[in-house]
Parts: structure tokens; C-alpha cells; sequence
């Protein structure tokens, strides 16, 4: 009789794990091909984490056709002077989503498309005249907002080819402030087209904090970014790998530096999690432990205050 017991317990666990290994791949497989898993609180980068499978577009806040004119609003994050190549870009966006719309609502009578835009005040960034009612131009080769074409993927290397350093000194930053950090922004240089780009993807580089900042880079390098179950964790995945992402955002009046207890948790939420790679995102700056931990185990990844801009800095082409 024990043995029989013995014998169906284990046959149990092993039909539980069996279960739990399919649920975990087929969590995978919804999460590539841009299904969410269970939605959470996390970063407000946007309406929608990704939209479409062609990639990401500029988050829409409405659509309206009032008489000839179909009006689409972006939830953009507009700079006083116009730029006139995001608004260029935003009208391209535009008529996408005037294409998509009219699988549901009719644009017969369409005759041009308002493009207005701009977070604190609404403005009108563009509009265009369509060769005849309800006739959109042909759709352009690329679909979506992707950065692939003009600069080098920061994250594309595989982790452990890039070494433990990843380039970055550890020394003691005697010029931070052992009680409140100040903005990322005022210590990350940005160069414009990053600075289109994340505006165009509803990201506000004058409000960004640095795991923002890091998830809209992995967007516009084409990363489908997934929510998970814990809030301010993240699934990338891009050419068959899966990133699991943990996110540590400053607040005013913590302690500049990451909690052990934040890492011992990445650590152990990456172990469960299925993906090929581990990343822990914070603006905050790194313990000196972290240097260690890389060096043991070359699938993770810190990204911290003090590694940003090197990222930024590793896009220029050539």
C-alpha cells in the first residue's frame, strides 16, 4: 500500500510540473506573438505597452471624422517649437490609423487628416489632403516606430559577450547626495532623434525616470514588452529571446541605492520566470555587489543610474 501511495504521489508532482512547464511556454509564446499576461500596475509609458503586430505606434488618444475630416489625436508629449520632422512622423502615424479605422467606421467622405497632438496643450501638428474622398496613399514599406534603421541595438549582444563590467567603473560618487537624488534628466544627454523617438512613443524625456526610460529603448529597438504578474515587471522578447525585466524607480527621500532586498528578488523572480536573460532597471545608483553577481552569473544584467547614458552613448552608428 505505500508503495502505491509512493508510486501515485510522485506520479502527481509529475503531472503538476509537467503542467506547469506548458503553462510557462505557452505564457511565452502569447507574450512573443504581443499578448499580454496578466496585466499589473507598472510604468505609465503609454495607452498600450505595443500595439499591432507591424510594431509600435504613437499612442492614440482619440479618433473622430467630423464631416470631411478625420481628426486623429496623439498622446504625445509636445516640445514648445515645433519639431517638424516628428510631426512629420506623426502624420505618417495618422494615416495608419485612419487605415485601420476604416475596417470599422466609414471614411467615404474623408477628404483630409487632422493631426493633432501634445499632452499639456492640444495642438494641431499637421494635416494632408487625400487624392480623392476616402482614398488613403499606399501603405509604406515599414510598420510602426522602430530605431533599428538608424543605430545600434544596446541590448542585441547577448549578455555574457559584453563582460561583467559592460564598460562601467564602480568608483564612489562623492557628488551624490546621500539623502535625495535629482532628476535623471539633469544627468542624461540625449540626442534629439532619441528625443523624437520618445516622444512619438508617448514617453516625456523632461519627465522620465530611468526605467522608463530603458523600456521605451527597448520598444523602439522592437522589443514586444509584456507586463507580468508582479507589478513593475516586464517580459522582452525580440528574435526568439525572452528578457524578464524587474523595474526600481526612485522616489524622494529613499536611499540612493539599490536594496539588497530588491536584487535578492530579481534574482530569484528571474530564476522562476523562463527567460533566456535577466534585467534589473533602476535610477538609482549600484552597490559595488553588483559587479560580483554579473561575473557569476553572465545572463543578468543591471542597468542602473550610472549606466544609463552609456547606453545612449552606444547608439551612435559606426
Amino acid at each position: 500500500m505505500e508503495v502505491f501511495i509512493t508510486v501515485l504521489a510522485l506520479a502527481v508532482v509529475g503531472f503538476v510540473l509537467i503542467n506547469m512547464f506548458r503553462s510557462r511556454k505557452r505564457r511565452m509564446a502569447e507574450a512573443e506573438k504581443g499578448g499580454s499576461t496578466a496585466p499589473a500596475a507598472g510604468l505609465a509609458i503609454s495607452r498600450d505597452l505595443f500595439d499591432g503586430e507591424g510594431g509600435h505606434h504613437a499612442p492614440v488618444e482619440s479618433f473622430h471624422v467630423v464631416g470631411d475630416e478625420a481628426r486623429v489625436t496623439f498622446d504625445v508629449p509636445l516640445e514648445d517649437e515645433a519639431d517638424e520632422v516628428l510631426n512629420d512622423l506623426l502624420m505618417d502615424e495618422a494615416v495608419e490609423v485612419v487605415r485601420q479605422k476604416r475596417h470599422t467606421l466609414p471614411i467615404d467622405d474623408v477628404q483630409h487628416i487632422v493631426v493633432l497632438a501634445g499632452r499639456d496643450k492640444m495642438r494641431e501638428v499637421g494635416r494632408t489632403k487625400l487624392p480623392s474622398p476616402g482614398e488613403l496613399p499606399p501603405p509604406g514599406l515599414d510598420s510602426g516606430l522602430s530605431f533599428t534603421h538608424i543605430a545600434r541595438d544596446p541590448f542585441a549582444a547577448p549578455f555574457e559577450e559584453e563582460g561583467p563590467d559592460h564598460g562601467v567603473a564602480y568608483e564612489t560618487r562623492s557628488d551624490a547626495p546621500a539623502d535625495e537624488l535629482p532628476p535623471l534628466r539633469d544627468d542624461l544627454r540625449i540626442p534629439k532623434g532619441l528625443d523624437r523617438g520618445l516622444r512619438a512613443l508617448g514617453t516625456d524625456p523632461e519627465k522620465l525616470d530611468g526605467p522608463e526610460f530603458v523600456i521605451a529603448l527597448l520598444r523602439m529597438f522592437g522589443y514586444r514588452v509584456t507586463e507580468q504578474a508582479f507589478p513593475g515587471s516586464y517580459m522582452a522578447i525580440k528574435d526568439g529571446v525572452s528578457t524578464y525585466i524587474a523595474t526600481d524607480s526612485y522616489e524622494k527621500g529613499q536611499y540612493p541605492e539599490v536594496d539588497d532586498a530588491v536584487i535578492r528578488r530579481f534574482l530569484a523572480d528571474f530564476g522562476t520566470s523562463g527567460a533566456e536573460r535577466g534585467m534589473l532597471i533602476s535610477d538609482k545608483y549600484a552597490p559595488f555587489k553588483i559587479h560580483e553577481i554579473e561575473t557569476n552569473q553572465p545572463k543578468v544584467r543591471f542597468v542602473t543610474r550610472e549606466r544609463i547614458q552609456r547606453f545612449v552613448d552606444s547608439m551612435a552608428l559606426g
